[in-house]
């Protein structure tokens, strides 16, 4: 498929609107999905970027009794954090002007309970009768962020639905030891309630060919996990559940319980991309995602979602048949640590987002989380080596470098490019672009290459066959970096210069162009 006929569909991980993001967050799918889009962009493809707040989530209810607030008054706040955060990153989701989330609206709810009563109508869903934590002075059935206990597979401290640690699911009365996260020491006992199921185990035959087909683009770690699911019985996946807080279940015969939480990331999803491309009335909430338009969905989440985001989610899918596209990659990044611990909202050991980029520029500062990205280990972020001010002084320097090649010169004269020198860019070009291949996806790497390629041309400026070739060299640096140095590219942009990846047609000439340079001290962005 060529580049303008390739759409691609890139999915972050559903934020919980129960405080801002952090930088934890941001170093992890937010900002990776941002950089993957922008690449994509300038290599001619047409890429979607979209995500929605989870406002569904019991994390948005636990946090709101602990702070006093309503659970929509609460969302309603850290959303608009999220979306300061966001901005202030420079991430830029596709949105409809003056826009960065989508509403979670009746137009919202609608795509929710649209999607689970298919299912039902078409007799994938089964009614089961199950066991269930249930805190008796509170009149609460507990799960996920109401619920606290120990990993029934690690025996690690975990919360419902899944373990963080090491990532495997518990649904209904599996985790030990139940505790009622909002008072530990309330009586916890076990109710039967009647809920609607979606069972994984009979998707297991396609579940695993899905796997095996996309296990080249997974890194090692998520994809052991998924593994380790495989090899024991599927579980069944919730869909309803008696709760207060969520999108109400569609069915008269579970009135009273809600879509549980973790089943709506893919409607949601769908209704995210829609309204990415403007709510167009004449088409459905799911109209990106039906399998005939054959979009690449590629998904960036953290380790800890890839049972929800991964498997579960991809079986969702499955159960409306062929009806909707499925994954083409899943990047999942590891926990990023701040002085080698997790970042934690409720310890307030964190660093917002727009807290970072008031002391640092953005670009220096989106250069560094793409240079200590955690892709597949948990990495560390070391704020002596942000206020280093990675690349800028290299970066800058070759700048300097580039106006003294270009002094005296007319800018309006082409400079012409050599066999050797289109070779030798090409080379580079290939390097940078298999960091961004979703085999192969690489911040880290992609950030390193630029340092690398950037002291090289500062320091090799002089041996280059003719200044076009160095001229050559230093575009496709631009270019390649773009994607991270926002700010940069924008100002380049704005100049005049070019900064398509497409690599064609080949370049005989270049016009004279100066390389914005990297600010040493924050301001506001544009």
């Amino acid at each position: 498929m060529t580049a303008p006929d390739r759409s691609v569909i890139i999915i972050a991980a559903t934020p919980t609107p129960n405080g801002d993001l952090h930088v934890g967050h941001m170093a992890g799918p937010y900002l990776a999905a941002d950089i993957y889009a922008r690449q994509l962009r300038a290599d001619g493809v047409r890429a979607t970027y979209t995500t929605v707040t989870d406002n569904s989530q019991s994390y948005v209810l636990t946090t709101a009794v602990r702070q006093g607030l309503s659970p929509q008054l609460l969302c309603d706040r850290s959303t608009a954090a999220i979306e300061q955060s966001l901005t202030a990153l420079g991430i830029e989701l596709t949105a409809p002007a003056g826009r960065v989330l989508p509403p979670v609206d009746d137009r919202y709810r609608a795509a929710i309970t649209s999607f689970v009563r298919d299912l039902r109508d078409a007799g994938r869903l089964r009614e089961r009768t199950v066991r269930l934590p249930y805190a008796e002075k509170s009149g609460r059935y507990l799960y996920d962020g109401l619920l606290t206990g120990r990993c029934p597979a690690c025996d690690a401290s975990s919360g419902g639905g899944a373990c963080e640690d090491c990532g495997h699911p518990n649904n209904f009365d599996e985790l030990l030891d139940p505790r009622h996260s909002l008072d530990p020491q309330e009586t916890v006992v076990f109710r039967e309630e009647r809920l609607l199921v979606l069972p994984m185990e009979e998707y297991r035959a396609e579940l695993t060919a899905h796997l095996d087909a996309v296990a080249g683009r997974w890194r090692p770690h998520p994809l052991r996990l998924a593994r380790e699911l495989l090899a024991r019985p599927l579980p069944d996946i919730p869909v309803t559940f008696p709760g207060t807080w969520g999108v109400p279940a569609p069915f008269e015969d579970f009135a009273g319980q809600i879509v549980y939480p973790w089943a709506e990331a893919m409607p949601a999803s769908m209704y995210a991309t829609w309204w990415a491309h403007g709510s167009p009335a004449d088409l459905p909430y799911d109209a990106f995602w039906k399998a005939d338009r054959e979009a690449e969905l590629v998904y960036f989440h953290g380790f800890d979602n890839v049972y929800h985001w991964s498997v579960m989610d991809l079986v969702l899918l499955l159960a409306h048949g062929d009806r909707y596209i499925r994954p083409y990659a899943s990047v999942c990044n590891e926990f990023y640590e701040l002085e080698h611990a997790k970042f934690s909202t409720s310890r307030n050991h964190l660093i917002r987002a727009g807290d970072l980029v008031a002391d640092v520029p953005r670009d220096i500062a989106r250069y560094y989380l793409a240079l200590t990205a955690p892709e597949r280990e948990r990495t560390n972020f070391d704020p002596a080596e942000l206020a280093a001010r990675p690349l800028a002084g290299a970066w800058n320097e070759l700048a300097a470098v580039v106006d003294t090649a270009l002094a005296g010169r007319d800018f309006q004269e082409l400079l012409p490019v050599t066999d050797e020198g289109r070779r030798a860019d090409a080379r580079f070009a290939a390097r940078l672009r298999a960091c961004f291949t979703p085999e192969t996806f690489s911040l880290a790497r992609a950030a390193r290459l630029i340092a690398e390629r950037t002291a090289e041309l500062r320091d090799t400026a002089a041996g280059f066959a003719a200044p076009g070739d160095f001229l050559l060299a230093v575009r496709t640096l631009l270019a390649w970096s773009a994607p991270i140095l926002v700010d940069v590219g924008r100002q380049a942009a704005e100049d005049g210069v070019d900064l398509g990846l497409s690599g064609a047609p080949a370049v005989e000439k270049i016009a004279p162009f100066r390389l914005p340079r990297l600010p040493e001290s924050a301001a506001t962005h544009g």
